[in-house]
């Protein structure tokens, strides 16, 4: 057995191999993806398209830049950022193909085609020269990722030299009692949402474990230093539940 081979890492409360995880988080996406965009409007109750309006706020695209997406999923990201940024470019990276079939059938790709490219890839390694984009983002994703330092490496070797990092992600709500109140909600409700929704339990049940695991908002502050960008700052969203990281390639 190699040394690669003795590595673990975690797949929600569970210990897995590392060269595994890829394998299983791509298995709870291709499972999820047809009701991937109804389970976020149910499970946040409509909350997390107010957090990437404000992701995009903060964010604040320019004409003509040059987006990477990843983790992108079904576009709902390089939709917003498009909408701001005429003559912009965006491309949608995730490592699940069938989310970003998904995606494809939306209206707002076909009105967007010209400017939207859709691509298979791994955060950890993707698939686009250095110092090719202004701006990188990931909503929802990097925790779902085996090494989030190798992909926080990637997302600052491929954006120029001024070039900004923005990570949407749950986070851990600092008050110890509605921290409480949102377990009790996310583990009770909404593996029960995705056994009525999607048919599959197992899948939501793994979502709500990944965010319990994921570091808290300092933690992950100083992983983005680590990685190199500089001025690195965070928002709370509602109270802390989600999070707004930022950060530039100077």
């Amino acid at each position: 057995m190699t040394e690669q081979d003795d590595k673990t890492t975690h797949f929600g409360f569970q210990t897995v191999a590392e060269d595994q995880k890829a394998g299983m988080v791509h298995g709870v996406f291709t499972r999820v993806a047809s009701k991937y965009d109804v389970m976020n409007d149910l499970m946040s109750m409509g909350i997390h398209r107010v957090w990437k309006d404000q992701m995009m706020d903060w964010l604040a695209p320019r004409p003509g830049q040059k987006l990477l997406d990843v983790a992108g999923g079904t576009g709902d990201v390089a939709f917003r950022f498009l909408g701001r940024a005429p003559g912009a470019q965006a491309t949608v990276c995730d490592m699940t193909e069938s989310m970003l079939i998904e995606g494809r059938k939306r209206a707002e790709a076909e009105q967007m085609a010209d400017s939207l490219d859709w691509v298979v890839g791994d955060a950890m390694a993707l698939p686009f020269e250095a110092n090719s984009f202004d701006v990188y983002t990931i909503s929802f994703g990097i925790r779902n990722v085996t090494r989030i330092q190798d992909a926080l490496a990637e997302a600052y070797r491929v954006l120029r030299p001024g070039g900004r990092l923005m990570v949407l992600e749950f986070s851990q709500i600092p008050n110890d009692m509605l921290q409480w109140a949102y377990d009790r909600y996310s583990f009770n409700v909404i593996p029960v949402m995705g056994q009525i929704v999607a048919n599959d339990r197992e899948s939501y049940q793994y979502l709500v474990e990944s965010i319990r695991r994921f570091p808290d908002q300092e933690t992950f502050a100083e992983m983005i230093r680590a990685a190199g960008f500089e001025q690195v700052k965070y928002r709370n969203l509602t109270m802390g539940v989600a999070a707004l990281h930022s950060g530039w390639k100077i």
